[in-house]
């Protein structure tokens, strides 16, 4: 499977991909325009169109809370909306925490629901559209926003979108009004009829369908025109179930085939790709609205259960794993170099007494592509009483099995199981072979609620059908590119599983067949001549990673410019820069990156 050479849109701040509505990358073809963005300059953030979704509030969201803020708040106030009252109250705690000075009245929660007399019409039943919007003063939107990046919990565009639009009908209303209001009767019966899909997802033919043959094979329309035309706004909610069931059998491994959701769900399980822990199966694995979502309410879920305690980051993380570790709990034991030493450090202080919670790590690391030792750390975690939480977004459970060494291992949908670059989406699986699964399982089943908007599951079910297929090809294509920067003499390092010192403990964890991700990174001998590589680099640039194309970025720039020494004390370099590697043909894509590196000045 090959996609052609992106025709890339260099205008700064246009969507990635371009022209597309709820995408979760945005270009910033130079790295100038990187330096600008993290600096605020205008004429970056002027021409933003969208952003990656956690650090940039869409602008569909950002209207529909301003329609909120008109219709309930006061002047000077704003609003953040979130998928449930649930998530409103741990954001108006965290609120309390951080400014303690503000009642009860200035941080505030709106639900909204739909009206009594209009929850069965058209767009409502079967969707259970909901928004729990949290009003405060303008002047501490920093807080509120912190909490939307690292919590992860904030709605979706396209939910934003769907309940902006019954809000406006006044179909969405304060709960507190409608407990207010006399129930009426649900409408006329046609719409309280099943419509479009059967309960094993099955569409309707209608005029305006073209459902599958008997082979199940996926149908050729764009996914906007798949689900805005083939099924319209109204959802069905047996489509939504069978979509969810279906993406929580392709992360446990067990549904591997490219085919339509009706005959996906009727398969027998891939036993030689599903996990390879007895007992395992998709009642194990949980859908969250997005990758640090799930981290997120993983530590919290575990403090629930086992006690406020410290928890370990090991390894150098992506930025939210670790401001969640410190900002939500106790606190934080952090290794950032990821070595033998530091598990050595570590052991000394549990033969010591001193007790954690868990230890959160990334398998293999972001952006270092350092791989931990997960036999040690089991080891240790057995003898001395903690959860291990992996992150296995960037290796992906296609070449690597971390599960036997985890409690729980999460993961971030939106990038290569998705690979469209067009929805989020994250997953907590919890090992049922885990010495903690009981309480784990007993405190999930209490606290879970499944925030993943309709429509997203859609797209995502959609877009991870051949996710088999495009790993291999990502593989492939990422040892060519790190082959052409190592044997470049004006490349300082190239970071990348296969080449790691941390290989071996890589290679433990690898699957038959499995290869070393398409992640990897390289650092220059000045910035200069990074900038000279980066500005001529002819792929898509932005945030993000695990596309079905390539997508470079500066990587340390966008996530630690705040921060650069700090992240120089762990090896971690101002001047590296990143590559998610895509399905482009090889050659092509090695003449682009050969080409780049010619720019480099003499």
């Amino acid at each position: 499977m090959t996609v052609p050479i992106a025709n890339v849109e260099n205008e700064v701040g246009e969507t990635i991909p371009p022209l597309t509505a709820h995408a979760v990358s945005v270009s910033l073809p130079t790295w100038s325009a990187n330096v600008g963005y993290e600096e605020g300059q205008e004429w970056v953030l002027s021409r933003m169109k969208t952003g990656y979704p956690r650090f940039f509030i869409h602008k569909s969201i950002e209207k529909f809370a301003a329609a909120v803020v008109e219709s309930y708040g006061l002047l000077g106030e704003r609003a953040l909306l979130f998928p449930s009252h649930a998530v409103a109250t741990r954001c108006v705690g965290f609120f309390h925490n951080q400014a303690p000075e503000l009642g009860p009245q200035q941080v505030r929660i709106v639900d909204l629901v739909p009206s009594a007399e209009k929850a069965g019409s058209d767009g409502v039943e079967g969707v259970s559209p909901k928004v729990s919007a949290v009003i405060f003063p303008g002047d501490h939107f920093k807080i509120a926003k912190a909490f939307w990046q690292h919590s992860g919990d904030g709605v979706s565009s396209r939910r934003a979108e769907y309940c902006h639009n019954l809000f406006s009908k006044g179909i969405l209303i304060d709960s507190k009004k409608r407990e207010e209001t006399p129930r009426m009767c649900k409408g006329p019966k046609r719409y309280r009829t099943k419509t479009s899909i059967d309960i094993t997802g099955h569409p309707s033919v209608t005029s305006n369908s073209s459902p599958e043959g008997p082979s199940g094979a996926a149908e050729v329309q764009e996914p906007t025109q798949f689900v805005e035309e083939r099924f319209g706004r109204n959802l069905d909610l047996s489509l939504t179930s069978n979509a969810k069931l279906a993406i929580r059998r392709r992360i446990a491994g067990s549904l591997t085939a490219d085919v339509g959701l009706t005959e996906a769900l009727a398969l027998e399980e891939d036993h030689e790709r599903s996990r390879k822990v007895a007992g395992f199966s998709e009642d194990d694995v949980y859908l969250y609205p997005t990758g640090m979502s799930s981290i997120f309410n993983t530590h919290r879920n575990l403090m629930a259960g086992r006690g406020h305690l410290k928890s370990i980051n090991y390894g150098f993380p992506y930025i939210d794993t670790l401001k969640i570790l410190e900002k939500f709990g106790p606190g934080c034991l952090f290794y950032g170099f990821g070595s033998s030493e530091d598990l050595d450090d570590l052991e000394k202080r549990l033969e010591s007494g001193e007790t954690y919670l868990a230890l959160f790590t990334e398998f293999p690391g972001n952006p270092l592509l350092k791989s931990p030792d997960l036999r040690r750390i089991r080891e240790l975690a057995d003898k001395y009483g903690f959860v291990v939480v992996i992150d296995e977004t960037v290796g992906n459970f296609l070449n690597v099995n971390v599960l036997p060494y985890a409690d729980v291992v999460v993961s971030s949908l939106t990038k290569v199981f998705s690979g469209d670059s067009n929805v989020m989406g994250g997953s907590a699986i919890l090992n049922p072979k885990g010495r903690y699964y009981d309480v784990l399982k007993q405190t999930w089943e209490a606290d879970y609620e499944d925030n993943h908007w309709a429509e997203d599951s859609v797209f995502l079910e959609r877009n991870s059908r051949n996710f088999v297929s495009r790993i291999e090809r990502i593989n492939a294509n990422a040892e060519a590119i790190c082959d052409v920067l190592r044997t470049h003499p004006r490349v300082k390092q190239v970071n990348y599983p296969k080449y790691s010192p941390t290989r071996p403990f890589y290679d433990q964890c690898r699957t038959p067949g499995g290869g070393y991700g398409g992640l990897l990174s390289a650092t220059f001998y000045s910035t200069a001549d990074a900038v000279a590589f980066f500005d001529d680099l002819d792929t898509a640039k932005g945030p993000s990673l695990g596309t079905n194309f390539t997508l470079s970025s500066p990587y340390v720039i966008l996530a630690h410019y705040t921060e650069l020494d700090w992240a120089a004390s762990f090896g971690v370099e101002a001047n590296l820069v990143r590559f998610s590697v895509g399905l482009e043909d090889t050659e092509e894509l090695v003449n682009i990156f050969r080409h780049a590196l010619e720019a480099i000045p003499n």
